[in-house]
C-alpha cells in the first residue's frame, strides 16, 4: 500500500518500519524538549499524512519508551481518521511524564509507532432491547 505523505523538516527521515516483521512504524518528534515532571507536553511529529480510505493511523507508545524514559502517550493512543491532512495538520505527540524527574526527548528520537488499520463505519440500528437476560453488569467477569 502507497502512502502520501509530507514531512515539515526534510532533516528527519520518514517514518520507516525498523525490522521485517515490524508492523509499526517508528515516530519521532521534530523537535528536542524537555517534559517536566508529570507535565504532558504535544511534540510535533513532523508528518502530514493522508490516511487512505477505509483506514485509519493508531498513534501508540513504543514498549521501550515507559521503562526506559518514563514517558506514555497521555490519550493512550491517538487515532488520525482519513480527512486530517490539511497544510496545517502535523501529526503531534501527546505525551506525559509519569517520573518525578524532567526527562528530555531528543529530536529525532524514536519515541512512538504508528499502524495503519483498516476500519469500517457502523450503521446503527436503534432497538427498544436487544436481549431479555444480562451478564450482570461491568466487571461481571472478573
Amino acid at each position: 500500500m502507497k502512502v502520501r505523505m509530507t514531512r515539515v523538516d526534510k532533516g528527519l527521515p520518514l517514518p520507516a518500519y525498523h525490522t521485517p516483521g515490524a508492523v509499526a512504524f517508528d515516530l519521532y518528534p521534530r523537535v528536542s524538549a524537555v517534559i517536566p515532571p508529570r507535565e504532558t507536553v504535544l511534540l510535533p511529529a513532523n508528518f502530514i499524512i493522508e490516511v487512505p480510505e477505509g483506514y485509519a493511523l493508531i498513534l501508540a507508545n513504543r514498549s521501550g519508551t515507559g521503562k526506559k524514559k518514563g514517558l506514555t502517550m497521555a490519550n493512550g493512543i491517538g487515532v488520525i481518521d482519513q480527512d486530517y491532512h490539511g497544510p496545517q495538520d502535523e501529526i503531534h505527540l501527546l505525551v506525559r511524564n509519569f517520573t518525578d524527574q524532567p526527562v528530555k526527548v531528543e529530536r529525532g528520537e524514536r519515541i512512538a509507532q504508528g499502524f495503519i488499520v483498516p476500519v469500517e463505519r457502523a450503521e446503527f440500528e436503534e432497538l427498544a432491547e436487544i436481549k431479555k437476560d444480562s451478564r450482570g453488569g461491568f466487571g461481571s467477569t472478573g
